[in-house]
This record gives structure tokens, sequence and C-alpha cells, in this order.
């Protein structure tokens, strides 16, 4: 075996321990269906949203947290009865409670401070979280007559599971060309075609056996989840960056906060609902 070319970066043992935690819970939720996998999602937004909002306000930024948790969570609740139509419902409402709150902030008599930034990064975190994240509770709504939505879900958990462990491994083994050394210096394009392999194959044999349909989808949701968790990594990695933080919270030891763990994953399940929905409805 080749020797590492780079390090962890965590404590293994701990971050093990965590993992296999994270998916005794996902596999109760996926044993039950929607009645899990929607508190699941929901208690994961909530905390998300918790962490992002929180270190927003430590670094100056006026939003309101408890309005903004309580949309994101209405956001991803109402997309169980009505589907996309409630979740653009609520999410709207979000902006124009966001757009209209911080025009008054102060006062009618006094202009706000820092407007367009305070209601731009307001409008950032409920795409950036419960939209999106919405998307991935809607994954349990998708069946077929011969797959249940648990099958659905458990597709998506096995390609970003091997997205991640493909980076993981490829990045620690081979990593040595940075993606993008301006956002994150860790990320690699070792790591990201460790991350593609795994997810092609993975993406290609979940529909072929679990979904019952063509393998050639699964080989375009495997890649296009890569490339949207990739991206999404590097997104959460600049927020961190230019609020100069290293972890959300220190609420998972080894991991960092929920957010840490959800940041690609949230952009991987709209696109993962979107293309799924080919298949089932």
């Amino acid at each position: 075996m080749p020797k590492p070319k780079n390090s962890a970066g965590r404590n293994l043992p701990q971050a093990i321990g965590v993992g296999v935690f994270l998916a005794l819970l996902v596999i109760g939720a996926l044993i039950t269906g929607p009645r899990g996998w929607y508190p699941l999602v929901a208690a994961a937004i909530g905390v998300a949203m918790w962490e992002v909002l929180t270190r927003l306000r430590e670094k100056g930024y006026v939003v309101p947290r408890t309005v903004l948790l309580l949309i994101g969570q209405a956001m991803v609740w109402v997309s169980w009865p009505y589907g996309t139509e409630g979740l653009l419902f609520v999410f709207t409402i979000g902006v124009l409670l966001l757009m209209f709150g911080r025009l008054f902030h102060l006062g009618a008599a006094t202009a706000p401070k820092n407007y367009l930034r305070d209601t731009a990064v307001g409008v950032f975190v409920l795409a950036w979280i419960p939209l999106f994240g919405a998307f991935a509770a809607m994954i349990s709504l998708l069946s077929t007559w011969d797959v249940s939505g648990s099958l659905f879900i458990l597709t998506f958990m096995l390609c970003v599971v091997a997205s991640d462990t493909g980076g993981y491994f490829a990045g620690v083994m081979f990593g040595s060309h940075p993606m993008a050394p301006a956002v994150s210096p860790k990320k690699s394009w070792e790591g990201f075609g460790g991350s593609a392999l795994f997810g092609i194959i993975t993406g290609a044999l979940c529909l072929q056996f679990l979904l019952q349909h063509e393998w050639w989808l699964g080989v375009i949701l495997g890649l296009t989840l890569v490339v949207c968790a990739t991206l999404g990594d590097l997104v959460e990695s600049q927020f961190k960056r230019e609020l100069g933080i290293k972890d959300m919270s220190h609420l998972l030891p080894g991991h960092g906060g929920i957010m840490d763990r959800l940041d690609g994953m949230l952009p991987a399940a709209a696109v993962t609902w979107l293309l799924l929905s080919l298949v089932g409805a």
C-alpha cells in the first residue's frame, strides 16, 4: 500500500464513532419512511440553521434568527402535503419578511444600516439550508408501484457515503493537485476523482438493482451528485473563511457542527430529487 500523502486532519476514532451514531439514526429513519425521515431532516435543518445564524450574529450580521428558524421549519414541513408549490410559497413569504423587516429594523424614522448585506445573507441562508433541505425530505415521497420511498432515500444516502468515502481515501492517499487553493487548500483533484469514481459506480448499481431503472441514469445521478457535493463543500469553506472560523460548531466531535456534515449533502439533495423524480412520482 502506498503511504498517505496527506493527513486526515481530524481525530479518526472520534469521527468514526460519531459517524456510526449518525448512520444508525439514518437507518432508523429509512425503515419508517417519511414519518421518520421528515423529523430527522427537519431537526438537522433546524440545528444547521441555528449554527449558521449564530455565527453570523457573532460577526455583526443582523439576522432575525428566531424568524428564520421558524420559516425554515415551515419550508420543510409544508413540502410534505403540498410539495414544491408549498415550499416555494413559504420561501417567498420568508424573503418578503426579510426584505420588509430589515427595511424598518430601526424604525420608520431611521435608515437601516447594512440593509443589502443583511437582507442578502438572510435570503442566502434560506436557500442554502431549508430550501435544499426540503428537497432531501421530499426524496422520501418518491415511489413507484414496486419501489418504496425508503429505497429512494437509501439510493441518495449510499451515493453520498460513496462520494465522501472515495474522496476522503483518494485525497488522503494521492491528493497533490489543489482544486481551489484560495477557497479550500485541502480539496484536491485526486479527491474529486475518487468521489466521482465511487459515486458513479454506486449510482449505477443503485438505479439498476434498488430502483429497477436504467443504470445510465445512475451514472448521471452519481456524477451530478458528486459535482454538487464538491461545490457545496467549497461554498461552506468560503463562508467560514469570510467569517474567520474553522467549524460551524463543536456539536459533533471529530466532525465539527451539523452544517459541516450537511454542506455538500444539501445541494446534492436538490439535484437528486430532480433526477429521481424522473423515476418515481
